[in-house]
């Protein structure tokens, strides 16, 4: 595979554990990795990995360049996949252009950033100025490592982040995000209470899923919600809920949803003919797009208890926001402000519900916070927000994106579209510690991150390769 000075690092990178939150593995392995490169390194206290190698000849006095990747991935596979994240290697796999993983996350996100940045510092051939390479940890959830480091540890005035997934397309702006969590604490009531009764078990699951800042916007369906939905539909029986889960990290769609309830038997026939409308509706809304969504509604045993007040939880979750909530006006085709039902989990006496809101104004990023909290609020006894992260707010007159514009217009005679992004980059952060950093985000297409439908093109690699040596070698 080409380019192979990145693909063979990409492929030990993938051998190495790396969970956001547990990346001590990852972090040991690129000390280790500086150490055997006779690379000057040093990792700080939140365990980020700082390598800084001297310019090369000619190029001594030429102002310093970042680059800049995170070690962690997202971490999340098939119900049917046997694997474990926190031991097992990533078992990836060539399918015509496309790098793929069996059944999880490939981990391109950011693992392909952080092999090409690497690649760099250890070329014998390419020419360029003094580099640094800055390697964060919990990106995917926290953005820990950004907010830790501290100030004085980068020396360098350019930036260049490696964490974008669009071919041809540099990013110089970013959405700032926020994350709420509400604990709704239940008791449960014994079900089988004489009545006759029929149990129900609806799940659904293969939705492509993905990131909730680069997919928001793509038309895909969010498992929480049609699950919820459904519940919603038949409120007016007198179902009793005992189960309700789905989605699993706060910055993905969810993908796979179920739910268990138990109906009176003489409600059972409206119930079944409720869903099979519903199913229709929902395969309507989303088929062009979910080619693979599994809705099914299946007879279940009874569980032995269920939650008093499902009801009332599901109105809330019915009323909590999700998707896409308005545009940029001033940036063409640019989502402004979205937000993410992004999991519901049962814990041992509570329900645990996640979500993440991201927008490029400020104000907006809290007026919709304010709404999901509003929702859940009116049964959910615990509802708290993350500290957040800003945005970064473009710089048209960026010398840097000036430079990696026109090292792609050398390189593939085409101009590169310049474009902010709603998903969260660390480079808000970054700016707030050294606010004279003149930054650009860039990388090889993906789709699907965030999900075991990750893949990554193996040309644009090379393209993305060659397009960041000709960037430093012209810095």
């Amino acid at each position: 595979m080409e380019p192979r000075e990145v693909f063979d690092i990409f492929s030990e990178i993938c051998k190495v554990p790396r969970p956001s939150k547990r990346e001590e593995q990852i972090s040991q392995w690129l000390v280790d990795f500086a150490k055997a490169h006779e690379i000057d390194c040093v990792r700080d206290e939140a365990m980020n990995v700082i390598m800084r190698v001297p310019a090369t000849p000619g190029y001594e006095e030429h102002e310093g360049v970042i680059l800049q990747a995170h070690m962690d991935m997202v971490c999340e596979k098939n119900n049917d996949t046997i694997h474990d994240f926190s031991r097992d290697p990533i078992e990836t796999y060539v399918d015509g252009d496309w790098l793929k993983a069996k059944g999880t996350t490939l981990g391109g996100d950011d693992g392909i950033g952080v092999a090409m940045a690497l690649a760099a510092l250890t070329s014998k051939t390419l020419r360029h100025p003094a580099l640094e390479a800055l390697f964060t940890v919990d990106e995917e959830t926290g953005l820990t490592g950004a907010f830790q480091l501290k100030d004085g540890y980068l020396h360098g005035r350019k930036l260049i982040n490696l964490d974008s997934e669009d071919d041809g397309q540099i990013f110089i702006g970013c959405a700032g995000g926020i994350d709420t969590l509400a604990k709704y604490h239940y008791h449960t009531l014994p079900t089988d209470d004489g009545s006759k009764t029929a149990a129900f078990r609806i799940s659904v699951k293969g939705l492509m899923g993905g990131h909730s800042g680069d997919d928001i916007n793509k038309g895909r369906a969010n498992a929480n919600k049609i699950i919820v939905n459904f519940l919603h539909e038949i409120a007016a029986v007198d179902y009793r809920l005992s189960l309700i889960e789905g989605g699993n990290l706060r910055n993905a769609i969810a993908r796979e949803a179920q739910a268990v309830f138990v109906v009176p038997e003489e409600d059972k026939h409206e119930v079944i003919a409720t869903f099979n409308v519903y199913k229709a509706s929902v395969e309507k809304a989303y088929g062009e797009v979910e080619k693979e969504m599994v809705l099914s509604l299946d007879s279940y045993e009874k569980p032995e208890t269920f939650i008093p007040q499902g009801k009332e939880l599901i109105n809330a979750l019915w009323l909590c926001p999700h998707g896409m909530i308005s545009m940029c006006r001033d940036i063409p085709n640019l989502v402004e402000t979205s937000t993410n039902l992004a999991s519901i989990k049962m814990k041992e006496g509570y329900i645990e519900i996640n979500t993440s809101q991201r927008s490029s104004v400020e104000s907006e990023k809290h007026r919709i916070k304010d709404e999901v909290e509003r929702a859940l609020a009116a049964v959910c006894d615990e509802v708290t927000h993350g500290d957040g992260y800003p945005g970064w707010t473009p710089n048209v007159h960026s010398p840097l994106m000036e430079k990696t514009k026109q090292a792609y217009i050398d390189l593939f005679h085409q101009e590169p579209q310049v474009l902010a992004i709603h998903a969260g980059l660390e480079c808000g952060l970054f700016l707030e510690k050294y606010p004279w950093l003149d930054m650009v985000s860039i990388g090889p297409q993906m789709y699907g991150v965030h999900s075991p439908q990750e893949r990554l093109s193996i040309s644009s690699t090379g393209r993305c390769w060659a397009w960041l040596q000709r960037v430093l070698e012209t810095l």
